[in-house]
């Protein structure tokens, strides 16, 4: 049991290295041989470790979507529910993409194009984080609603569905084009559509 904890601290330096990996490659670009070359480390140390290339991307997903709690998920919820969280989610998402916490970009917006057509556990792992992640979206436009700073017909699924798409554009041009000012188009995009349907304040 004494070995435990250096045991666990290894793995999770394995496994960040992963995610960094597949938000540039993909998934399917991991390997343990490549991740032993990478880290300096045995393949036979690795394989202990996982014992698959599907364990080892099951548990990729498990970290990248940690950090994807601490960078996105977790500043918003210190903001009372309502629209000022809303908007606070949607900067931590465009901050966490544009500061290249994962080299990537995105982690999930990576790996959700690679495995969207392609059935099995990992492409059920990469859909439920997204799932996750659209249902929180829809929960705190919700509760803008409900609180009144919100019109009263505002579709959350639907409201939800654009935001995240000008979040993902910004993301994704910004990777192809090399251009910073993506992800500024992105936040007035948002601050927009917010304004269309923000009620008065009073």
């Amino acid at each position: 049991m004494a070995g435990r904890p250096r045991d666990d601290a290894a793995r999770q330096a394995i496994l960040r290295r992963a995610a960094d990996i597949a938000s540039q490659d993909g998934l399917e670009g991991l390997s343990i041989g490549r991740l032993a070359t990478d880290l300096g480390l045995s393949k036979s140390g690795l394989f202990g470790f996982f014992g698959s290339k599907e364990e080892l991307q099951l548990a990729t997903i498990r970290t990248a979507k940690a950090v994807y709690v601490d960078e996105v998920v977790r500043p918003a919820l210190t903001v009372p529910p309502g629209l000022e969280r809303l908007r606070r989610l949607c900067e931590s998402w465009l901050s966490y993409s544009q500061r290249r916490v994962f080299p990537g970009g995105c982690f999930f917006f990576a790996v959700t194009a690679e495995f969207d057509a392609r059935p099995g556990r990992v492409r059920d792992s990469v859909a439920a984080a997204s799932q996750e992640w659209r249902g929180l979206v829809v929960r705190t436009i919700d509760d803008a609603r409900q609180l009144g700073e919100l019109a009263g017909d505002t579709h959350a699924d639907q409201l939800a569905f654009e935001l995240i798409a000008f979040m993902e554009t910004a993301n994704a041009s910004s990777l192809l084009y090399d251009e910073a000012e993506s992800f500024q188009r992105g936040r007035t995009a948002i601050r927009t559509r917010l304004a269309a349907v923000a009620t008065p304040p009073t």
